[in-house]
C-alpha cells in the first residue's frame, strides 16, 4: 500500500514546469507546480513545517535550473550551507527527476512577526549558495554566491544576476499546514538581452501580484493566473515538462561507494565481521551487504 500511495503522490497531476515568452520572445517565463514532490520530500524526511516550506522552495527552484539543462546526461546540483539550525541543504535535479536532503529536517521555529514560516531562519543567510551544473564534460560548471536573505527566491534571483548575468525575478512558495503541502510552486521572469525598458517595467508593476504566490495559486488554476498576470504581454506557451520526486539510488551504486572505499578499509570491515549498511540521504532506502558480500567486492576491488 505505501508503494502504491508514493506512486500516487509522484503522478498527481499538476506537477510540472511550464516555459513560455511575453513579448514576441523578448521575456522568459517558467512556472512549475510542485506540490506533490514537496509532499513526497516531507514524507520521507519526517519534516517539520518549515523545513517542508526551505526543502519545497529549494527543490522548486532547483527544478528550474534542472529543466533549463538541454543534454541528456546533464544535471545540477545545489548546495544551501547558511549557518541557520536545518545546517546544509541539498537539491539535485535532473531535468524532471528532483530530490532534496537536510542535515536536520525536523528544526522548529516558531513564526515570524508577520505569521509566516521563518525560513530564512531555518536556513540562516550568512553562508553561500554553490551551483554545480555538470554537463558531462570532465570539469562541471560551478558557480557560487554568498546568501542574501535565506528566504531562497531573493537568494536565486541574486545567482541567476551575478553567476549567470541574467536579471530575474524568483517567486518561490509553499502553503503548509501540520504534515501536509496544501500548495507549492514557483515563477521566473527573465528579461532577454535587448529586452526594451518599457517591457522590464511593466513586470515591475505586476511583481506584487506573485508576492503570495502558492496562496494565489490554491485559488486558481496555473493557467488562469498566467493569463491574469500577463494579460496583454502577448503569453506564449512552450512546452511542459513533469516534475516528480525521484531518487537514483540503487544497490549497484552502493557498491561502487564501498569499492571506492579501497581494498584497505574493505579488509577492516571484512576483519570486524559485521557487514555494512549504506542509506541514501535523499529517499531514505537502506542496503545492507553482509561479510561475504564485502568479500566479493573486494575481489572485484582487486582485480580492477
Amino acid at each position: 500500500m505505501e508503494a502504491e500511495r508514493k506512486e500516487l503522490m509522484e503522478r498527481r497531476e499538476g506537477d510540472e514546469m511550464i516555459r513560455m515568452t511575453l513579448c514576441g520572445g523578448q521575456v522568459r517565463v517558467m512556472m512549475c507546480e510542485t506540490t506533490a514532490m514537496v509532499q513526497r520530500a516531507a514524507d520521507i524526511h519526517n519534516a517539520t513545517p518549515v523545513c517542508t516550506a526551505a526543502m519545497g522552495r529549494l527543490m522548486t527552484a532547483t527544478s528550474m535550473l534542472s529543466v533549463m539543462m538541454k543534454g541528456e546526461r546533464e544535471s545540477v546540483t545545489v548546495n544551501i550551507k547558511g549557518g541557520g539550525p536545518m545546517g546544509t541543504l541539498t537539491a539535485v535535479g535532473d531535468h524532471g527527476d528532483i530530490k532534496v536532503c537536510a542535515d536536520d529536517p525536523q528544526v522548529e521555529l516558531p513564526l515570524r512577526a508577520d505569521g509566516k514560516l521563518d525560513v530564512g531562519g531555518a536556513i540562516g543567510k550568512d553562508g553561500f549558495m554553490t551551483v554545480i551544473k555538470d554537463l558531462g564534460l570532465r570539469e562541471p560548471y560551478i558557480g557560487q554566491i554568498e546568501l542574501v536573505s535565506g528566504e531562497l527566491g531573493i537568494d536565486f534571483a541574486n545567482y541567476y544576476t551575478v553567476s549567470e548575468q541574467s536579471p530575474s525575478l524568483v517567486a518561490l512558495g509553499v502553503l503548509v499546514s501540520g504534515d501536509a503541502v496544501l500548495k507549492a510552486g514557483g515563477l521566473l521572469i527573465q528579461p532577454l538581452p535587448g529586452c526594451p525598458d518599457e517591457v522590464i517595467d511593466q513586470i515591475e508593476l505586476r511583481s506584487p501580484m506573485f508576492a503570495d504566490l502558492s496562496r494565489e495559486m490554491t485559488f486558481a488554476p496555473k493557467e488562469e493566473l498566467l493569463e491574469d498576470w500577463f494579460r496583454g504581454m502577448d503569453l506564449q506557451v512552450l512546452d511542459r515538462t513533469p516534475l516528480r520526486y525521484h531518487c537514483s539510488c540503487s544497490r549497484h551504486r552502493m557498491e561502487k561507494a564501498l569499492i571506492s572505499l579501497g581494498r584497505r578499509e574493505l579488509n577492516t570491515i571484512i576483519d570486524e565481521d559485521t557487514g555494512a549498511e549504506l542509506g541514501c540521504h535523499f529517499c531514505h532506502s537502506k542496503y545492507a551487504f553482509s561479510t561475504a558480500d564485502l568479500r566479493e567486492l573486494l575481489e572485484k576491488a582487486t582485480r580492477e
